[in-house]
Parts: C-alpha cells; structure tokens; sequence
C-alpha cells in the first residue's frame, strides 16, 4: 500500500460528524449506560508488552477489557525532540488493529522499516482520534492510543475497517518539519 492508499485510508469521512454520547462494552447491541464519554483524551499507563525500541516494529497486544469510553492515550517511550503541534508537518510511523484482537489491519512498517506517513496535526488528514494521538508528541516518542469508533470510521466503517470498530495505534514521532 502506497502513501497516498494509507492517506485515503486514514482520511476523516467528511459526513462524518457524530456527537459523543453513551458507552457500552463493545457496542455492539449495548443499551447506553449513564456513564457518558467525554471528548477529551484520557490517559493512561502504557502497557509493559508494548515495545520501547523505536527500531523495532511494535505489536499492539490483546485485551479481554471493555473497550474504554474516549480516546485513550499512553505514552510508551516519551520523547525529547521537538513537540508535534497544530498546524505542524510531521512524519510517524505507525501500526493500526483492532482493539481486543491486536490484530493488524495497516503498518508503515510492512512498507518498510524506514517508511513514514507524513501529516500536518490538525488538517483534517487522518481519523480524528490518529490526529489528536500526534498533538502534543515530541519526537523520539512512541504513543499508543485506542481510537473509539467516533473519533475513527464511525458506524460505516471504511475499507478493512468495519463499522463501530474501536481502534489501536502505536505511533512513533519520527520528524516535526
């Protein structure tokens, strides 16, 4: 898969514009809960099986836990380069699966241990939940974040991706231009 395949792939649906409401497990065929998600990022302890050798592609582990509620970021290694912010150019390395499964679904890395996907934070580029993941990173860093479906390709999905799927990417911060 080619850069521009991986962009389309990792592209906002336009249409898409859905309000955070109510959690449930997996959602799928869940009643709302009382608890609300709320739109802002929550972090949260990286886990101890996510690789810390930024020249080693990373596994996204398996989980038996709910999915969480909101986009859910854990740093794994913490950068001390410069700080990827809104409107800045960078280039990350990535690994995207499935929540649960870690199952892959897209990596920079099968393209190539060097290859990178590049995108400007805040642009609109990338899934809503992937852009907020890079905010804030410093290069150097590796993040994972599980996207839910609302900050990723909603309840229609897109391409290998499948409606209400909740999302993990680790990210690595390679460059900020």
């Amino acid at each position: 898969m080619n850069r521009r395949t991986t962009a389309r792939l990792l592209a906002v649906p336009t249409a898409l514009v859905l309000s955070l409401t109510a959690c449930g497990d997996d959602g799928a065929g869940d009643e709302p809960t009382s608890q609300s998600c709320e739109t802002r990022a929550e972090t949260a302890d990286a886990p101890d099986d996510v690789s810390t050798d930024l020249a080693e592609k990373p596994e996204v582990p398996t989980t038996d836990a709910s999915p969480p509620c909101g986009l859910q970021i854990s740093d794994v290694v913490v950068g001390d380069g410069p700080e990827a912010v809104q409107g800045a150019s960078v280039a990350v390395k990535y690994v995207g699966a499935f929540y649960g499964t870690g199952e892959e679904f897209d990596s920079s890395w099968s393209r190539g241990e060097n290859e990178t996907l590049p995108v400007t934070v805040g642009a609109g580029q990338v899934i809503t939940g992937f852009d907020q993941a890079i905010d804030g990173m410093q290069v150097g860093g590796r993040r994972m974040v599980t996207i839910p479906s609302d900050l990723g390709y909603g309840p229609t999905g897109q391409g290998p991706i499948p409606g209400d799927a909740t999302l993990v990417f680790v990210l690595d911060l390679v460059e900020v231009a």
